[in-house]
């Protein structure tokens, strides 16, 4: 590994000072002093790129033949530094345009069961996921998803099926990325701009594992639509002995999708994203192990199947249509419906309401470009208008999930304290006589307790530290739960449903029930 100018001085005992970003030492040609006889340090060197010269004889040199004059051993020669070249920019394959003729409107039903030929169930988190991809084609109505379920639940299945129906070069997958990885692959070199540009307008960005925590904290601006482009500094090691610091143009506006098997969510994250959780229950399990086996079984026999449903081909066809058409812009012909429908469903407004109403306006977009050349259109012909009919579509979908998005919790977890927490504090505080309950009042809930009810209920363990530092701190934090000490054991916490009275009956996504079956 190269070492820095510094700590070649450094290793060879030669004193330096540092001014306005040089490295000075003294000069090994003209070895001026002072009347003590001291050395003066006139030598004056450029730490990023090794070049140097005394501000007294004016000799120049490269650090290489400074450093066979200071008498310093290099291990290995510096490498020549070339010029930077721009990244040859992939040009999109050429397609014929799309016969729109034979295009009829579809509705969310139709929708769900063409997705339904690869993906079994999950119908809310499917049609959600696919209109999240579908927004990417719209100039500034994206809006991001976070699955996030324990692991082999199909977190990363959905979007990436999904997305297989998309063009491939608007799709980008990503496993794991550093920070400053990110921008070098995915950016261009631009020179006008003096930086490395990542153009992610109209694309779908699809993270298969949680990304770097310093990634997320970059792609924050972004991910909340702050500003179309977005300036960045990182620093970046590189050859040329030292940190150096690059600038990354950030452009917008992508459509982002999370696969995480970690519970645990960030405020920050959790207001930039709709929180899903894949559907665990029998029946989906079980469909989805027959569709495993006759996939794997013959998968050449699979993919002709797969290929040959008409109406699968028709749901390519309209998504490269919809992208050639490139609508730039798409209006709402009754705004004042959305303002009634979400004010009656939020009595009391919170700050995230604001964002929740976006990513509503966003549903309602995507359904109006789903069918675009049925809705009415502007003059300049990039201009549609979304109808009732888009509104109400919209809100049926978000009257399905705004519970747990209320509550800044995925799914799973919300379903978890429903089915496990509030049935078994019911079942230990209600089979009580009145007398002895108002001696003992309310009973809680031990760790072990409920973990018993999970194995009961679901018919595999939770694990304790799951339990103790992902789950229980989010419900408290959602105002579910309180954990207070065992009167008779202070060593011991038990856990205490906040409002069990007032939390609905409803069970969206359920692992029991498998969801809430809605007429869309």
């Amino acid at each position: 590994m190269n070492m820095t100018i510094s700590e070649h001085l450094h290793k060879n005992r030669i004193g330096f000072q540092t001014s306005g970003g040089d490295l000075v030492i003294w000069c090994p040609f003209c070895e001026k002093t002072d009347v003590t006889g001291s050395r003066l340090l006139t030598f004056h060197i450029k730490p990023e790129t090794g070049n140097g010269q005394c501000q007294m004889c004016l000799k120049r040199c490269e650090f290489e033949n400074l450093a066979e004059k200071l008498h310093i051993k290099l291990k290995e020669p510096r490498p020549r530094i070339e010029p930077k070249e721009t990244p040859e920019i992939k040009a999109e394959p050429v397609r014929p345009p799309v016969d729109t003729s034979q295009l009829k409107p579809l509705t969310s039903q139709e929708l769900i069961s063409i997705l339904g030929l690869t993906i079994k169930k999950d119908e809310e988190n499917k049609l959600i996921t696919f209109l999240c991809e579908l927004s990417a084609y719209t100039e500034g109505s994206q809006f991001n998803i976070s699955f996030n379920a324990p692991s082999s639940t199909g977190k990363s299945y959905i979007p990436t099926e999904i997305a297989r129906l998309f063009p491939e070069e608007d799709v980008i997958e990503i496993g794991y990325c550093s920070p400053t990885a990110f921008f070098h692959d995915v950016g261009e070199y631009i020179k006008d701009k003096g930086g490395y540009l990542v153009d992610l307008s109209r694309k779908i960005l699809i993270f298969l594992d949680q990304p770097h925590t310093q990634l997320l904290e970059r792609l924050r601006p972004l991910l909340s639509h702050d500003k179309k482009e977005i300036r960045l500094k990182i620093t970046d090691k590189t050859q040329k002995f030292g940190l150096k610091t690059k600038t990354v143009l950030l452009r917008g506006y992508p459509s982002v999708i999370f696969c995480t098997a970690g519970l645990k969510i960030d405020e920050q994250e959790a207001t930039r994203f709709l929180l899903l959780s894949p559907e665990t229950n029998q029946e989906k399990i079980r469909e989805a192990i027959h569709e495993r086996i006759k996939k794997e079984s013959d998968n050449d026999t699979y993919r002709e199947w797969l290929n040959q449903r008409p109406e699968r081909e028709l749901l390519k066809d309209r998504i490269l249509a919809i992208k050639q058409t490139g609508v730039e812009e798409i209006k709402i012909s009754s705004p004042e419906k959305i303002e009634e429908r979400f004010f009656a469903k939020n009595k009391m407004l919170k700050p995230r309401h604001s964002r929740d109403i976006g990513r509503v306006i966003s549903i309602i977009k995507s359904f109006a470009l789903l069918n675009l050349w049925f809705r009415e259109k502007g003059q300049d012909g990039l201009t549609i208008i979304a109808n009732d009919n888009d509104i109400d579509e919209a809100f049926k979908i978000w009257e399905v999930i705004s519970e747990s998005q209320e509550l800044n919790l995925p799914p799973y977890i919300f379903n978890l304290y429903r089915e496990v927490i509030l049935s078994t504090w019911n079942d230990k505080n209600n089979n009580r006589s009145k007398g002895f309950q108002e001696i003992t009042g309310e009973l809680g809930l031990s760790r072990q307790e409920i973990s018993q009810k999970h194995y009961q209920i679901y018919g595999r363990f939770i694990a304790d530290w799951q339990l103790r530092q992902q789950i229980i701190p989010m419900l408290e934090t959602a105002g579910l739960i309180t954990q207070e000490s065992d009167p008779s054991d202070r060593r011991k916490v038990l856990i205490y449903p906040t409002t069990p009275l007032n939390i609905s009956e409803d069970k969206n996504n359920s692992e029991l029930e498998g969801g809430v079956k809605i007429e869309l």
